[in-house]
């Protein structure tokens, strides 16, 4: 089964609400055995729309990545992101 990337684009307009989703969100993908491969390290915009926050996250299975969006406690921390910024979050399933 292969691994799945969980890739968002963030532009964040309200920093101290959206800190309060990235702790609820790092924890919820931590229990759903994702790791971050990326997160806010220097980017290159080289098309579309620029949004400074770039996060991957790598997960054991596209499965295991749609579990953790649609957990109580993604979902619970994603209501700190409303409002707070701009995203753009897909799931894209690896290469075997």
């Amino acid at each position: 089964m292969p691994a799945a990337l969980w890739i968002a684009h963030v532009k964040v307009t309200d920093a101290e609400a959206y800190a309060k989703y990235a702790a609820g969100a790092t924890k919820a993908i931590a229990d759903h055995e994702g790791v971050f491969i990326a997160r806010n390290g220097s980017y290159e915009q080289l098309e579309g729309n620029d949004r400074a926050r770039n996060v991957v996250a790598r997960f054991p299975s596209l499965q295991k990545a749609h579990e953790c969006y649609y957990s109580d406690a993604y979902q619970a921390a994603l209501k700190f992101a409303e409002g707070a910024a701009e995203r753009d979050l897909v799931i894209v399933e690896e290469i075997e």
